[in-house]
């Protein structure tokens, strides 16, 4: 079915017509503080069928489900760790997502076919108050075509899902701009499996924390996932993105050698002047770990939209906040680093 999408704001009168596209078992666009969600009924698998549709998504590829309140998880959930209640204490609502395992009312196919059940409730008052009105957990992974860039605006959905869902709700840029933290757990261990905004260093002060297979180095296409984001080509412009890593002196004499037309360098704020006094295109993505988290989607598809085919990007630190970023642009280039 081919829809006329609108754009709609987040009033209360707008948030009750998306939530009966909900109940309708239809698919609409939602504002999270992290990236922009492709919301549906997280218990009708039909309705979530769709979501695969829209987005042209391997349906391996498990789902978050987003609730209103903490106090909800364990209507969805079961076996919960203590670990899990002192994490969700600390950072829910946030941008943090509990793989746990999941009651027989979540259907296979959000789950894609595993035991546990992603679980997130985010920290946008929009998002909450969408899910309320909705009367049921919404599963929503980012709004994008999949294997493109996450998007953190209203527009960003529109481009990518025009023709494809009924509603977008406009809930202004995300705050945080890359997607939520995914654990599980082991025992009283937490094992991180997505980077995110909350940092491995403030995970362990609920218990210690496991890196997980997949944060920096590729998952075999066969192997089994619980936390979207750690398979496939993700979050990649049309233009070929390459992790440069070396210091801001090295890094700017490699791009200055290979700049040619319809190549750009993806660089820290700091190292624009000197750049483009040497004839180099710059897409700046902020300095701090923090401001690149923000950006780093937004610059992705600016990419694309200036018509770049080949794209340097500086590598961020990888700790703390630095290390989601890291993680995004891994997978933006196919894992390929150059070490200087």
């Amino acid at each position: 079915m081919v829809y006329d999408t609108r754009i709609i704001s987040d009033s209360d009168e707008d948030l009750q017509y998306a939530a009966q596209l909900i109940k309708d078992g239809k698919i609409v666009g939602m504002p999270t503080e992290t990236v922009y969600g492709l919301a549906a009924d997280a218990l009708n698998p039909s309705a979530v069928a769709d979501i695969f549709k829209a987005k042209g998504r391997p349906q391996d590829n498990p789902l978050i489900v987003h609730l209103a309140s903490a106090d909800d998880i364990d209507k969805y959930t079961q076996n919960i760790p203590e670990t899990a209640y002192r994490l969700a204490e600390m950072f829910c609502p946030g941008p943090l997502t509990m793989v746990l395992p999941k009651r027989e009312c979540i259907p296979d196919i959000t789950s894609a076919g595993l035991d546990t059940v992603g679980i997130r409730i985010p920290a946008d008052s929009t998002a909450r108050r969408f899910i309320a009105a909705c009367g049921t957990p919404i599963a929503a992974p980012s709004a994008n075509l999949s294997g493109s860039p996450s998007p953190t605006t209203a527009k960003h959905v529109f481009q990518d899902m025009q023709g494809r869902i009924p509603a977008i709700i406009d809930g202004g840029s995300c705050c945080v701009g890359v997607e939520s933290t995914v654990v599980s757990f082991e025992g009283d261990n937490i094992v991180l499996l997505r980077p995110g905004f909350i940092s491995p260093e403030e995970l362990s002060a609920a218990g210690e924390v496991i890196i997980g297979k997949g944060i920096t180095e590729a998952v075999s296409d066969g192997e089994i996932v619980r936390s979207p984001g750690m398979k496939y080509k993700h979050y990649s412009p049309k233009a070929n993105v390459t992790i440069i890593e070396g210091s801001s002196e090295k890094y700017a004499e490699y791009v200055i050698s290979k700049n040619e037309i319809g190549t750009a360098a993806m660089c820290f704020a700091s190292e624009t002047s000197e750049l483009e006094r040497c004839g180099v295109k710059c897409v700046p993505y902020g300095n701090t770990s923090e401001e690149q988290a923000q950006l780093l989607f937004l610059r992705l598809r600016e990419c694309d939209e200036l018509g770049f085919k080949q794209v340097y990007a500086h590598c961020p630190e990888k700790n703390g906040v630095g290390l989601a970023v890291y993680n995004r642009l891994l997978r933006a280039a196919g894992f390929e680093v150059i070490k200087l």
